[in-house]
């Protein structure tokens, strides 16, 4: 996988830790849902250190509740019809103020990078293929929105009455 972080191919600093894993002393990592939900009041890490990964059939206002905890998010695209993680972003930013990375992981598609970005999401696992078809370049295939959305870019109706 290649990370696009800042409409950038970045390195990846954080570690991915499957639920058998020991969780290392120091280091940015990320653990399961399921894992934090059981272990939560046993780990202590700093915010900056901690990520996330949630599926999609959790609920905002669950994550929310813990959001204060970790600096990475990851929300899971499972399947092209599949768009929870599209509202999970979009509420974690808006209601939530959730200011850490939130990851767009799984089936992460070209076409849907700059609105999944409009939601909120600021980094993005894309498959390697990613680097040859020049996936950077999606961020900006558009210009004009019909609606408002988490990266506050003003939308025809405002630029129509003179407010951006």
């Amino acid at each position: 996988m290649v990370l696009i972080k800042g409409r950038q191919v970045v390195a990846d600093s954080w570690r991915h830790l499957d639920d058998s894993d020991p969780l290392p002393a120091t280091g940015a990592v990320t653990i399961s849902w399921e894992r934090w939900t059981v272990e939560r009041g046993t780990i202590a890490r700093p915010r900056a250190q901690l990520g996330l990964r949630i599926p999609n059939t959790v609920t905002t206002a669950v994550i929310g509740a813990d959001a204060d905890h970790c600096g990475l998010i990851a929300v899971a695209f499972p399947n092209f019809g599949d768009g929870r993680a599209f509202s999970q972003a979009r509420v974690l930013r808006s209601q939530y103020g959730f200011r850490g990375e939130i990851r767009a992981t799984g089936n992460v598609l070209r076409d849907q990078l700059q609105f999944m970005e409009r939601c909120g999401i600021d980094a993005f696992e894309v498959p390697e293929r990613a680097l040859t078809e020049d996936w950077l370049a999606a961020f900006s295939e558009f210009d004009l929105f019909y609606q408002p959305a988490a990266d506050s870019r003003p939308w025809i109706a405002r630029q129509r009455a003179g407010r951006n």
